[in-house]
Formats: structure tokens, C-alpha cells, sequence
């Protein structure tokens, strides 16, 4: 970074390396290959705690104890019922678009009028965690709601007295998930949380700083979280492995996408210079299914290290989380078109803790840029000039 004569810091492109606030949610150190909520390894928490557990940790900063957790998800799965007036609009939103991430964001807008969402800069801490509270709780019966109706079905009302998880895997497949395959999601869910100042969470906050309402907040974030290059990928990793086939053509199928300049999907990290541990964790819960795809899969996984370390020499290009996300969601029945919206029912709680954080700096977030255009000022040619009333 440096500092010019008007007092501007000119920055890194993409603001890489830039700290712009302080935190207590969480950090990922990609040196290391590690990241956290709040004083516990993410990755372990996946591993030993449930969604509920996670979430609320994210938003009250310590682990429940067992009344806290039978209170907070009592509530969470009150509020995971849709409203009539929301349950109403969604086959009018679904007929507008098959894209399930697009019927959250116009859904998630509706629902901020609807309950009465008021800006955060007119809201105390109470008013402001309920709102976080029920827009991650609706979140995923509002995706599983949007599926069905592209599918020509009806949606599956919330049942409160499931776990978040397997109730979302219940409301999107229509059956009740065996435990295996709902422990699977769960552990995925509580891994992609959250994960640092990414692009989505980073708008999420900026949004926020401006005192607009947590709707609009996560409005943004999932605009900003349905690009190819951020919560995209795993749907086109899968694909990746579908035109690969077998193992035998992984070398020849990555020489030849990286010949024509293409990205390989499910490899590399903006953070990560090391192996990504929620790919290593998901890897392991991959492995408990006998499945012909999971063999492919680490073959594949290494063939492609291989060859990306040979075209690639000097850089980490390791598999990130999406390769093996994939892969677990597909065999826990989830359809491909469901997976980035899977992603976004963990990535909500996020996005709603860092803005419940945010919401507490009284700073807008408001950077400069460079301008590089033709110098001002010049005159405004006179031929297109609008001509002064007589």
C-alpha cells in the first residue's frame, strides 16, 4: 500500500490483504489451512457440534448449554414456518425464474415488508437479532418451497420440531433423510457458515453500514454470493466429474481446459496456500458412502493436483471445499440445481452475524477510487448542448 499527496492509500486490487475492520466472528488463516467461529476450529465444531449450535455461537459468542440450545431452536423452528402472506407470493416469484437463488433474493425482499423489517439504524440489539433470527430460519423453506414448485410439486410445510438440517433435507426431497445423509448435510452446513471477509459477507457489510434493513443486507449478499467465481461452484465441479467419466481421462480432460484458458472449477482458493480443510473434512464424510463417485472423485482430485502442479509450477492448487461439496450433497439426495442454495442456507447465518456486527460501527463503509479517464475538466461540445428555453 502507499499514500499519494492527497492522503488516498492505493491498495491491492481486489483489496487483497487489506484489513478493513475488526471482528470477533472468526478468522481463516489460508497459511496454515485453518479457519475459526469465534475461539474454536471451524472444522472441529462441524465434527462434533450440530447447526444449531454453530449458529448460535455465531450470534451470541459462546457454545449453548442445553436449555439455551432447546430455547433457541424451539424458536428457530417456529420461525422456519412460512408467513401466509410469503407462502402466498412464492408460486407468482417461481413462475418468474428457475433459478432458486433468485426467488430467495425477490423472496427475502417481499418477507422484509411483509414482517415489518425496519432499518438497522432505527432498530435496538433485540429488534435487530429477531430479525437475523427469522431470516436465517426461512431461508432454507423458502429454497426447499422454490424446487418444488420448479418441479411441478407442492411445497412441504417447515416441521419445528425437526433440526434445521433434516428438515430442510425432508422439505427438499419429500422424505424424511436417513441420519446418515442429514449428518452429512449438517456437517457441511456448519463447516460453510461462514469464512472470513468473503466477496458476499464483505457486501453483506457494507450494506449494512449504511443502516438499510438486514433483508436488504442479505439481498445484496446473495447477489453478490450467486457469481460463478464465489458460491457457484460446486454444481459445475460435479459437472467437471460427469466429463471426466473415468480416472483414466483426468490428466488429458485438465491439460486440455487449462490449454484453453479455462478455470478448473473446485480447485485453488483466493486464501488458501494449502490444502482447504473443509474439502479434507467433507473428503472423509464423502468416504462413508460405497459409491462409485467417491472413487472417482480422490482419483480425480489427485490426477488433477498432478497435472495443475506440472502446468502450474510454484503455486497451491489444492481442492477447495466445493470439489467434494458436491459430491456429499448429490449422494445425501440432494439434486445439483439445489447446491449453491445449499450453500446459502449455511452462508445466511453469516452474513446475518457479520451484519448484526456492523450494524454496531457507526462508520459507513466508503472507499475512494483512482480516476484514469480523459483529464477534466473540457468543454461540453456545443453540437451536444441542449438548447435554453427563449
Amino acid at each position: 500500500m502507499s499514500t499519494n499527496a492527497t492522503g488516498f492509500i492505493t491498495v491491492p486490487k481486489g483489496l487483497a490483504k487489506v484489513v478493513v475492520t475488526d471482528t470477533e466472528l472468526g478468522d481463516v488463516r489460508g497459511d496454515e489451512g485453518f479457519f475459526h467461529y469465534r475461539q474454536y476450529s471451524a472444522v472441529e465444531l462441524a465434527e462434533q457440534v450440530g447447526f444449531e449450535q454453530a449458529w448460535y455461537l455465531l450470534f451470541h459468542g459462546h457454545l449453548p448449554d442445553d436449555d439455551e440450545l432447546a430455547t433457541f431452536s424451539a424458536a428457530a423452528g417456529r420461525l422456519r414456518v412460512l408467513p401466509p402472506g410469503l407462502a402466498d407470493l412464492l408460486p407468482a416469484i417461481c413462475a418468474t425464474t428457475t433459478d432458486s437463488l433468485q426467488v430467495l433474493r425477490t423472496a427475502l425482499s417481499a418477507w422484509g415488508g411483509i414482517a415489518g423489517i425496519r432499518p438497522l439504524y432505527d432498530c435496538d440489539e433485540d429488534e435487530k437479532s429477531a430479525a437475523a433470527l427469522a431470516s436465517v430460519a426461512i431461508t432454507p423453506t423458502i429454497l426447499a418451497a422454490a424446487h418444488r414448485l420448479h418441479q411441478g410439486l407442492e411445497p412441504i410445510p417447515a416441521d419445528p420440531t425437526l433440526g434445521h438440517a433434516e428438515d430442510y433435507l425432508r422439505m427438499v426431497t419429500g422424505r424424511l433423510p436417513a441420519a446418515r445423509d442429514a449428518r452429512a448435510v449438517e456437517q457441511y452446513l456448519v463447516a460453510t457458515m461462514d469464512h472470513g471477509f468473503n466477496a458476499s459477507t464483505f457486501t453483506a457489510r457494507v450494506i449494512a453500514s449504511t443502516g438499510a434493513d438486514l433483508a436488504a443486507c442479505l439481498v445484496g449478499a446473495i447477489g453478490s454470493f450467486s457469481g460463478p467465481k464465489h458460491g457457484g461452484a460446486p454444481s459445475r465441479a460435479l459437472e467437471a466429474l460427469d466429463e471426466i467419466g473415468t480416472l483414466d481421462r483426468a490428466d488429458g480432460w485438465v491439460r486440455e481446459r487449462i490449454g484453453s484458458g479455462d478455470r478448473i472449477m473446485g480447485f485453488g482458493h483466493a486464501v488458501y496456500r494449502t490444502r482447504d480443510p473443509r474439502s479434507e473434512m467433507l473428503k472423509v464424510i464423502a468416504r462413508g458412502w460405497d459409491d462409485p463417485l467417491v472413487d472417482l472423485a480422490v482419483g480425480v482430485e489427485d490426477a488433477i493436483e498432478k497435472a495443475l502442479a506440472d502446468l502450474k509450477p510454484g503455486r497451491e492448487l489444492h481442492a477447495n471445499v466445493e470439489f467434494y461439496a458436491g459430491v456429499v450433497m448429490k449422494l445425501a439426495g440432494l439434486d445439483p440445481s439445489m447446491f449453491t442454495p445449499t450453500f446459502c442456507v449455511a452462508r445466511v447465518v453469516g452474513w446475518t452475524a457479520n451484519v448484526l456486527e456492523q450494524s454496531r460501527d457507526p462508520k459507513i463503509i466508503r472507499p475512494a477510487a483512482r480516476y484514469v479517464g480523459p483529464p477534466p475538466p473540457q468543454p461540453v461540445p456545443s453540437g451536444s448542448r441542449t438548447p435554453l428555453p427563449a
